[in-house]
């Protein structure tokens, strides 16, 4: 009795899956508790007022503030009163009449100046509020909480750390792009499914992480790396099953590769589903490395997480160029990639070399995905959210070579970076499509990829 494909990869994927469910993992403590809320007084003198409370927050205190200035306006700017915070904290300010306020919205603006020296509101971007209209006869009571001064580093000191992140960040894109670039250059498939395989790698990784107990060796805890490297070995094993249960059937059918681009994004679709349902839709961390004091050298901040991740990504990528490039199956797969009919005739196995491709292509893509949710932490979506920028990476290298899809990954992922100095952050990926635009429209072959004839 045959199987279908599909129907085999969820009776596999599903025991896999079903241990990354509820997890030990450390998660964030709660904030410090709000102070009473500067207590209402007792009035009946039918006017509302604002009563603004001061706390500082310094060292998990909860102390009051005074002496800062509060000032309250309408929305067109017009002054409705100021007030100075007492020993309480408490700064009162006297809107008026009930009849005036009900229906009104107020701005309520901190005077920074006049903050303690040495101390910032916990949020800077929180010195004004907007109040929602006056429904109730009740005074509007609101906390701004005060913390240590930061000082905002300088624009070099600022793209400086910037740049080593975006070299954690494009070595462990590298892995992926590496992993997408082989398959497609022995195969020809462009793989919209590649981010679901480094979103495995990430779940497998925490569902080891999960289980009861450490992994430890001289008194150092390695949970998270052995788990990382159970989600490399688990996602090269998928990788196997996804060729032999799917893409292999379909090659000896002669299915062309638009088919098979289709079907990839039906399976992306099926296997983020199936990890939305099986394991959820919430953020998780690992059970290590979320609250690292960074190395400071210089201007230069860093974390001792950030650097074992980018030695192991970058030892990764060494390893598997080294096994491209001077191995019987590195040069037997680039025969393949050049000319897979050629290939056969002079005695290559097209077939197996494909299935190990897929094995290790996708073991890269899961090492990835398990590394950025160690970095960053991650979702179901960690994998679909990094395809754009996988294959923007591919596309700048040049599909199909190994060098260039490396080269590529890094050029993206330091700009992206770099670029959050005149764009919002939310706006960052955006120009990783501009690039993947632009190099399409000026070089579609890639910095590194061979112009090639058609027709």
């Amino acid at each position: 009795m045959r199987i279908p494909a599909l129907g085999l990869l969820s009776l596999v994927l599903l025991p896999l899956l079903l241990l990354a469910g509820p997890s030990h993992a450390a998660t964030a403590s709660a904030a410090p508790g709000a102070p009473a809320n500067c207590a209402k007084a007792d009035r009946d003198d039918g006017t509302i007022h604002v009563r603004v409370c001061l706390r500082d927050r310094r060292g998990n205190a909860n102390d009051p503030v005074a002496g800062v200035t509060v000032r309250v306006s309408d929305l067109d700017g017009n002054p409705i009163g100021e007030a100075v915070s007492d020993a309480d904290g408490l700064a009162d300010v006297n809107l008026g009449e009930v009849i005036d306020v009900l229906g009104q919205r107020y701005v309520i603006e901190i005077d920074t100046e006049t903050l303690p020296e040495g101390t910032a509101l916990q949020n800077p971007k929180d010195v004004k509020r907007t109040t929602e209209q006056f429904q109730l006869e009740t005074d509007y009571s609101v906390t701004f909480p005060i913390d240590d001064k930061i000082e905002e580093p300088s624009d070099w000191d600022l793209a400086l750390n910037l740049l080593a992140t975006g070299l954690v960040y494009s070595a462990i894109l590298a892995m992926a792009a590496l992993g997408l670039n082989m398959v497609f250059g022995t195969t020809g498939l462009t793989n919209f499914a590649h981010g679901e395989l480094m979103t495995f790698g990430a779940l497998i990784a925490f569902a080891i992480d999960s289980m009861p107990g450490e992994i430890s060796l001289f008194g150092h805890d390695y949970s998270v790396l052995v788990a990382c490297l159970v989600g490399f070995l688990a996602s090269g094993v998928f990788g196997w099953l996804n060729d032999k249960g799917l893409w292999a059937p379909l090659r000896r059918r002669g299915t062309g590769v638009i088919a098979m681009m289709i079907i990839s994004i039906g399976l992306s679709i099926f296997l983020r589903n199936s990890y939305q349902y099986l394991v959820g839709g919430e953020n998780r961390n690992y059970s290590q490395y979320t609250d690292l004091q960074p190395y400071e050298i210089g201007a230069l901040r860093i974390t001792s997480l950030q650097i074992t991740v980018f030695c192991i990504a970058i030892g990764v990528l060494v390893a598997a160029c080294c096994l491209l490039q001077f191995t019987r199956l590195g040069k037997a797969t680039r025969a393949v990639a050049d000319n897979p009919a050629l290939a056969a005739s002079s005695g290559i196995n097209v077939d197996r070399v494909i299935n190990r491709v897929w094995i290790f292509g996708t073991a890269l893509a899961g090492l990835s995905g398990a590394l950025l949710g160690v970095t960053q932490g991650f979702n179901f979506q960690v994998g679909y959210k990094a395809l754009l920028l996988v294959f923007a990476a591919v596309t700048l290298g040049g599909l199909g070579t190994i060098w260039g899809a490396i080269a590529g990954a890094f050029i993206i992922g330091i700009f992206i970076e770099l670029s959050t100095l005149v764009v919002p952050d939310e706006l960052k990926y955006v120009g990783a499509l501009v690039v993947l635009i632009v190099v399409l429209l000026i070089r579609p072959q890639g910095i590194l990829g061979r112009r090639e004839r058609i027709g």
